[in-house]
């Protein structure tokens, strides 16, 4: 490939990579202006461990970001509205919420049904690890509130930093007066709130979905080959480099969001195998605690540098407990393609596992129950 051609598609390929960051963040904008109201009040309102789990998820799946609903607890549990206790079931839900985005951006294939399989695959892969370490930890820390009790003793030795440590993302940085401009423009045009809302969400997707579409296949062109070299040869055969390289990218960009949604696509064009992007979901979940703990270093926000912690501690546990033993690490790989072989046979298998695991069952449970 002559040089000029190589540096006019490196030029294509990040001009589609700030599209696809501008809708990622656009998608995650609209949609809490839909729910973020909605899940403060859910949030605010339950005792019950088990309720607040599925409240966490519900929530988080509403407006797309554990950091938000994260963020939500800690000024409930700063503000004396919620004590930690209640908090931590809360964070649980929240780390299955999470990865509602990339499971949306495996749709993006749907029209390929290869592709769609492995997506859907690379998608669930993250989700099945979550919900099983909700199912081992979840009891666990309802009986012994190990990483409660963890998490204080730390903090006791964290409180002697005075101020918090600000850390700005390089992609909000970058996207924000595209995005502000968007918003303005929204406002400018709609007076009517929800149309705009309705608008902006539709334009996240269609920017979704053209910046995959053509990053997919400038990818395969431009570096398929060094791509396959660096994660077969180098994180396909470290798992530890690889949850590292996944944590290091996702406090970068701060979201493990967009971490786990630039994963998808290259699994369903067979950039990276199912195995060797597992790890990388993996350092995502540490590395969207790690931010949230650094911001929150301040005496006056010990509370929430606690809960912060409790987040790291449940992903680092989750960690240790599923993905050394063989048995154990290959359930939610296997889960993973069980789920990719069903939207295989039919596309209302992953539709239905997405509106019934992330709506429909914490809806009606909550509303039953709470």
């Amino acid at each position: 490939m002559a040089n000029s051609a190589r540096i006019k598609k490196v030029i294509i390929l990040i001009i589609l990579l700030y599209f696809f960051l501008c809708g990622i963040s656009l998608m995650g904008k609209s949609l809490k202006l839909f729910g973020k109201g909605f899940s403060e009040n859910l949030i605010s309102t339950t005792s019950n461990p088990a309720i607040g789990l599925l409240i966490g998820l519900l929530a988080t799946a509403i407006i797309q970001s554990s950091s938000t609903t994260t963020s939500i607890v800690v000024g409930f549990v700063a503000s004396g509205v919620m004590d930690i206790s209640a908090a931590v079931p809360i964070i649980m839900g929240a780390n299955i919420g999470t990865t509602v985005t990339s499971f949306l951006v495996s749709f993006l294939c749907i029209t390929r049904k290869d592709e769609f399989e492995r997506a859907v695959a690379g998608a669930t892969v993250h989700d099945f690890f979550n919900i099983l370490a909700v199912i081992i930890l979840f009891p666990l820390e309802m009986s012994t509130h190990f990483l409660e009790k963890t998490a204080r003793f730390i903090t006791g030795y964290v409180n002697v930093f005075g101020e918090g440590i600000a850390f700005k993302s390089p992609v909000k940085i970058v996207v924000k007066p595209f995005i502000e401009f968007l918003l303005d423009m929204n406002d400018k045009i709609f007076t009517d709130h929800v149309a705009g809302k309705i608008i902006l969400l539709i334009l996240s997707i269609l920017m979704i979905f053209f910046a995959l579409f053509f990053l997919v296949k400038i990818m395969k062109t431009l570096i398929l080959s060094k791509t396959e070299m660096v994660f077969h040869n180098i994180v396909g055969k470290n798992a530890l480099l690889g949850i590292f390289m996944g944590m290091i990218f996702t406090v970068l960009v701060q979201s493990s969001s967009v971490t786990t949604a630039i994963l998808v696509p290259l699994i369903a064009a067979r950039m990276i195998k199912l195995e060797d992007a597992f790890p990388l979901t993996l350092g995502a979940n540490i590395g969207t605690t790690i931010t949230a703990m650094l911001a929150s270093l301040s005496g006056e926000t010990i509370n929430g540098f606690t809960i912060a912690l409790v987040h790291l501690l449940f992903n680092i546990s989750g960690i240790i407990i599923i993905y050394p033993l063989k048995i154990t690490r290959n359930v939610p790989l296997f889960l993973a393609r069980k789920m990719g072989a069903l939207a295989l046979r039919s596309k209302l298998y992953p539709l239905a596992f997405l509106v019934c695991v992330y709506f429909l069952i914490p809806g009606l449970l909550i509303f039953l129950f709470k």
